[in-house]
């Protein structure tokens, strides 16, 4: 009997190139200023299925051609936990030392669209007070890895429905 490949393994190879990906992504986004840029942030979707679909087919022909519906979505769940700790961890560290000015930076950003919606000053400051609670490095770390698994079963389970490759039930049964 031959021996399966590590899902484990192929999730923390897929997983550190997609954070190395979503690193530079970051940092490129964050440089450039597009922070608050919607049509950039979800860029980061067909960033993530592709990578899914990579770490899905990677595993499948290890696998000899074949991967169950389960098996891919733990792969891809794993891969898009193992992206977004990185991804995140290093969101953390570039907020807090490499350029401590992108939070004030988003946050100016935040209340000009605020402003811009014809929101009182109450409730600006209401809205600002409740979203600076939210930039809590411990908080933003929790939420994005529960964001990153979330999306991660979601994607996950639909390029598994697509890719996924039954063994035949009687391997040795030839018609």
């Amino acid at each position: 009997m031959e021996e399966k490949p590590s899902t484990a393994r192929l999730a923390l190879k897929w997983g550190l190139i997609s954070g190395v990906v979503f690193m530079v992504y970051t940092t490129i986004i964050n440089l450039t200023g597009q922070f608050a840029n919607q049509s950039l942030s979800w860029l980061s979707l067909p960033i993530s299925v592709a990578i899914i679909v990579l770490a899905m087919r990677e595993y499948r022909t290890l696998n000899g051609g074949f991967m169950s519906f389960g098996e891919g979505v733990s792969l891809g769940t794993l891969v898009s936990v193992i992206s977004g700790l990185i991804s995140i961890t290093y969101n953390q560290i570039y907020t807090s030392f490499i350029d401590p000015t992108i939070r004030q930076q988003i946050m100016d950003n935040a209340r000009e669209q605020l402003e811009s919606r014809g929101m009182t000053d109450e409730q600006i400051d209401q809205a600002m007070e409740f979203t600076e609670k939210l930039q809590s490095p411990g908080l933003q770390f929790l939420i994005g890895v529960l964001v990153a698994a979330f999306f991660g079963v979601i994607i996950s389970l639909i390029v598994a429905a697509f890719m996924r490759r039954n063994k035949p039930p009687f391997p040795d049964f030839q018609n």
